[in-house]
């Protein structure tokens, strides 16, 4: 039993559960944690006769929440001294327990990207879907999402990013990197591939693809008309949305099939919409597409259980 403040007895007689209060305790119902530290405990440190390794379910904890509120790794320090419902969820108690501090919260996530755990843990995730029978394999719905990096050089290398590129869509344009995904047909993502901004959609289609699709879906950039008998031949339905020709523009039929397909395919983007709209992961936060895109394996892994918490949780 560990001795509980006072802060943390008035807690336990507040008459309100706060909405975080209430995500986490969701998501802590429905992440398969043993599985996840199995995965990490070969590489973690073990404790000697020096100082102690911080508790490696703790560090993972903090590194969700990172995550969840998008937190930098001093953010994340202050957060914990901050919110009782945070120190809950990492399991501190601030008169037995250390608080990590944010170097410790970075080499955590240094030895994630090291040994591309957050890759590992996507997977993991994909396959208790896959087993849980949530993650469908009948069809796919490719979709990119942009993620803004800085395009100042006002910086210590006087210099853009050098694995980040422009790209133009519609009038704006954009310096960054590209998410591209391949879903479910409702929405959960199996596929995460990562790129420059300027790199086209269409040139990653083939890596979105798990081979069993019996449908494909998606927008105007990824259509072919050389793709679409071959996808035939294979037995796969072309649901993707039909592109005008510069001289033919596309007739009331293509158009209402058009609609009837966005329909389906705009499940596609309900991760995005978790990951960027809910979470804050609209800008990159390092330099470099590795750290970024481990950043990314974690998000869509965590935005997959989101999206089908009332799934799997308890009765």
């Amino acid at each position: 039993m560990k001795q509980t403040t006072f802060a943390s007895a008035a807690w336990d007689k507040k008459g309100k559960i706060t909405r975080r209060e209430r995500f986490l305790s969701e998501m802590d119902a429905v992440i398969p944690w043993a599985p996840i530290l199995a995965l990490i405990e070969p590489h973690y440190p073990k404790a000697g006769n020096g100082t102690q390794p911080m508790p490696m379910e703790r560090m993972l904890r903090i590194y969700f929440m990172q995550q969840w509120f998008n937190l930098s790794d001093p953010a994340a320090e202050d957060s914990l001294y901050d919110s009782e419902s945070m120190r809950r969820f990492a399991g501190i108690e601030l008169v037995e327990d250390a608080v990590p501090d944010e170097t410790t919260i970075l080499r955590f996530r240094h030895l994630l990207e090291e040994h591309r755990l957050t890759e590992q843990i996507f997977g993991l995730v994909r396959g208790l879907l896959e087993q849980r029978r949530l993650l469908l394999k009948s069809g796919t719905i490719v979709d990119a999402t942009i993620i803004e990096a800085p395009p100042s050089t006002k910086n210590e290398a006087k210099a853009r990013d050098p694995e980040m590129r422009q790209t133009s869509k519609g009038k704006e344009w954009h310096f960054g990197m590209k998410a591209h995904v391949g879903t479910d047909l409702n929405g959960l993502v199996h596929t995460l591939v990562t790129t420059h901004a300027a790199q086209s959609d269409f040139s990653q289609l083939p890596k979105l693809l798990h081979g069993q699709e019996r449908e494909l879906y998606g927008d105007q950039a990824y259509w072919s008309e050389m793709h679409r008998p071959a996808a035939r031949e294979h037995g796969v339905r072309y649901r993707v949305n039909r592109r005008p020709h510069p001289t033919r523009p596309l007739s009331e039929h293509d158009r209402r099939l058009n609609r009837i397909r966005s329909s389906i395919r705009a499940r596609g983007e309900h991760a995005f919409h978790v990951v960027k709209c809910l979470w804050g992961f609209t800008k990159v936060r390092y330099r470099g597409l590795a750290k970024n895109t481990a950043r990314l394996f974690t998000a869509f892994a965590l935005a997959n259980l989101y999206l089908v918490r009332r799934r799997l949780l308890p009765a």
